[in-house]
């Protein structure tokens, strides 16, 4: 089979196609014919060892390769049709439409996912490269604004990096849980925003929000570019500094304003499990959240996606599709 492979760290270059065996199934093991997949930030991340804090290259590099990755093909979204399946699993069947997330091996023709992994049915509504789009964003959006900040209906929210991968499952969500929300990014994604359920749209070209008179209970920061001496003085008298990128400084201040009953900064790292799949797969199939796809590439130019990640200026998720029939149908093995 066909899968994107990496043997050192690097830029996008090293990425190359090579032909690699199908990888082999266990007994409460799915093998998935992967339809359309994504470049995440973190795969853009890992692919370069580009990490967002100078503090997590030492523990990052210890846990995925020290000199070089130990997981040779990226890709931790994906979406498919199940062609085997072990003999212990109950849950699937030949030919079902999966979607899920996996810790890498997702950019190949072929994914071995456990049974009891981040995986449930894909909706019948929802394409399969719309499907790929969704679970390592909205599954982190939804962690840290349910679980985090414990959002509650009627509060104020400020999403700075609204567009990214993450951000546009924030407003989403935000407005689902019944939040104000104010999505910060650039001109041209204003519409978009706003059309995902935002309240408020600031273009963060012209208009600085830490200097304005508005206050809101959180500001969640998915792409890591405010700093919260700059945004205290916007958050109401209990507000929390929520960043989805953080490092010691960050690290030292949820500590210092733990047990504040006022302003706080909370950090944390989210965590991927079936249940919030299969939440956020009944808000898809019922039209309660969408993805957003910036573009689409092939697998032989995975690359390029790469690249586009890392000029960080995405709108939603860049789309690999591994198979030409990435919306049609897989021959069952």
């Amino acid at each position: 089979m066909k899968a994107a492979y990496q043997t050192a760290y690097g830029p996008s270059e090293k990425v190359r196609i090579r032909n690699v065996p199908r990888p082999d199934i266990g007994a409460n093991d799915l093998l998935v014919q992967v339809f359309a997949s994504t470049v995440t930030t973190a795969d853009w991340r890992l692919r370069a060892s580009a990490f967002p804090s100078p503090m997590m290259w030492l523990p990052a590099r210890l846990m995925f390769g020290l000199f070089r990755p130990k997981v040779r093909t990226g890709g931790m979204e994906f979406a498919g049709r199940v062609v085997a399946k072990g003999e212990g699993v109950t849950q699937f069947k030949g030919g079902d439409a999966v979607f899920g997330m996996v810790s890498g091996g997702a950019h190949a023709e072929y994914l071995v996912v456990a049974q009891g992994g981040v995986v449930t049915a894909k909706p019948e509504n929802v394409g399969f490269d719309q499907a790929a789009a969704v679970p390592f964003g909205a599954l982190c959006a939804l962690v840290f604004l349910r679980d985090f900040a414990k959002l509650r209906p009627g509060q104020k929210v400020l999403i700075h990096g609204a567009s990214g991968g993450v951000g546009v499952f924030a407003v989403q969500l935000a407005k689902h849980f019944g939040a104000e929300v104010t999505a910060v990014a650039s001109a041209e994604n204003v519409d978009l925003l706003l059309g995902l359920g935002a309240d408020h749209a600031i273009d963060y070209r012209t208009t600085d929000f830490t200097k304005g008179a508005a206050r809101y209970d959180l500001v969640f920061d998915t792409v890591g570019k405010t700093r919260y001496r700059d945004v205290k003085s916007v958050l109401t008298a209990t507000g929390i500094y929520l960043p989805l990128e953080f490092g010691l400084p960050e690290i030292a201040q949820s500590l210092l304003t733990a047990k504040s009953k006022g302003k706080r900064v909370m950090i944390g790292v989210s965590g991927d499990n079936r249940e919030d799949l299969i939440y956020l797969a009944d808000l898809l199939a019922r039209g309660v959240i969408r993805s957003v796809i910036d573009s689409h590439y092939t697998l032989d130019s995975i690359a390029e996606a790469h690249r586009r990640v890392e000029t960080r200026h995405k709108r939603g998720s860049v789309v690999v599709a591994i198979t030409p029939e990435a919306k049609g149908q897989a021959a069952v093995a």
